[in-house]
């Protein structure tokens, strides 16, 4: 028994646990769900809800394309970096879905639970662009399991309230940039811990 209830933690068949939050670190009932949300006490993962404010959404907005996608590449550069001070960041992903469990979602892998703790624990304690800062540790480790396979491939038909994550993307030279950076970064502190 207790080797079928492990196979299905978190899947469709859990009826006891909710395998929204599992997967995706967020569900669309929130407190409200009829299936627990087990909050992880250690996680690689954290998640900084609403963070991210799309100027798209805003019905107001006049941007063009380039200029938002200039807009986000910036904000992700600065979160990128401050996360960074943390510990080696795996992989940052924003979501930009308009759902009120999903919009602006900022979840950032750590390669060391430790770093990640340490992110939630200075974070919650901080202000991004005026407005205060909720993060958590996160129970997702497969971003290619939260993510919206239909809105890769362009065919999503729920648009932005999709239940699955819709990322946000940098641009490709800004993320390599970034990359190779921290990169650097890691391979100084090294050679700094060895001498």
């Amino acid at each position: 028994m207790a080797e079928y209830l492990a196979s299905i933690y978190g899947t469709e068949k859990d009826k006891v646990n909710c395998s929204f939050y599992f997967k995706i670190g967020a569900c669309r009932h929130g407190d409200r769900c009829s299936r627990k949300h087990v909050k992880p006490t250690f996680s690689q993962t954290i998640l900084i809800a609403n963070m991210y404010r799309n100027p798209a959404h805003d019905p107001s907005c006049n941007m063009t394309e380039e200029q938002l996608q200039e807009d986000f590449d910036l904000f992700y550069e600065d979160v990128f970096t401050e996360l960074a001070k943390f510990g080696e960041v795996e992989e940052m992903c924003v979501c930009d879905n308009v759902g009120d469990h999903l919009v602006g979602n900022v979840y950032c892998q750590y390669r060391y639970e430790e770093d990640a703790g340490n992110a939630v624990e200075s974070l919650n304690n901080r202000f991004y662009a005026g407005r205060p800062l909720y993060a958590e540790l996160s129970p997702v480790t497969d971003f290619r399991e939260a993510c919206c396979r239909q809105h890769e491939i362009a065919e999503c038909n729920r648009g932005g309230f999709c239940n699955f994550m819709h990322l946000k993307h940098p641009n490709r030279a800004l993320r390599r940039e970034l990359e190779e950076a921290q990169r650097l970064t890691v391979r100084e502190k090294r050679k700094e811990t060895r001498n």
